[in-house]
């Protein structure tokens, strides 16, 4: 048997006033940085030997797989950071609150963009390209997506990288994003397009599968780290 463990960042600074972010690059608040702490002591305190690290080119995850390195005084282990575990990208919704959103376009609508799994919002006209992501083609960055798009980008990423290693036998932790992750949650637990609005994915909450040596899930826990302000 081998361990998967999911976890999305802690509360970032877009979490707090409640904006889309998407590929967009907010750091933790403080409160945040104590609920990726309490996510690494949960983590610790289950006895999983972590093998390897992954996470998104953005800080927020980064810092919050940092901070459980060190909860876990494993500093020295393999991290490996991928554009494909970024969050989906909102388009021209990143950097609107979301409650406006709502007034603007009706709650119905955000509802499709935000939860439905083919809903796509509005597009970028020109998306910018930072220096992380010299290294990929221009094709990359995406001017938005649904979490369908998600999906097509993250499952490359599962075959490629997390798959190999979890059938060696090697336990695996993904540092990401909400969205990235219910990419993946959907994709490992066979959820179906409409079924998948439903799956929530709290911040900094592990999520522990144990799979079989083909990969089946056997078991899904939910680590407790809820902290009090």
């Amino acid at each position: 048997m081998v361990k998967l463990i999911l976890l999305r960042h802690g509360q970032s600074a877009a979490n707090f006033s409640n904006t889309y972010t998407g590929w967009s690059d907010v750091p933790l608040t403080d409160f945040g940085v104590q609920q990726a702490q309490a996510a690494g002591q949960a983590l610790a305190d289950t006895g999983i030997l972590v093998d390897h690290v992954h996470t998104s080119l953005l800080q927020r995850a980064i810092k919050t797989a940092y901070i459980v390195q060190d909860e876990l005084d494993a500093n020295w282990l393999p991290i490996t950071k991928s554009w494909r575990l970024n969050e989906r990208h909102y388009g021209a919704l990143r950097g609107i609150n979301k409650d406006l959103t709502r007034k603007l376009f009706g709650a119905q609508q955000v509802a499709v963009w935000r939860r439905s799994f083919d809903g796509r919002p509005p597009l970028l006209v020109n998306p910018s390209r930072s220096r992380r992501y010299h290294a990929y083609p221009k094709s990359i960055v995406p001017r938005g997506e649904s979490l369908a798009d998600a999906v097509v980008r993250l499952v490359p990423y599962w075959t490629a990288e997390l798959a190999p290693r979890l059938m060696a036998g090697e336990n695996q932790l993904v540092v990401a994003h909400g969205s990235t992750l219910r990419a993946l949650i959907k994709y490992l637990e066979n959820i179906s397009d409409t079924g998948i609005d439903q799956v929530e994915v709290a911040n900094a909450q592990p999520i522990v599968y144990t799979l079989d040596d083909k990969l089946k899930i056997l078991d899904k826990t939910v680590l407790d780290t809820k902290i009090v302000r």
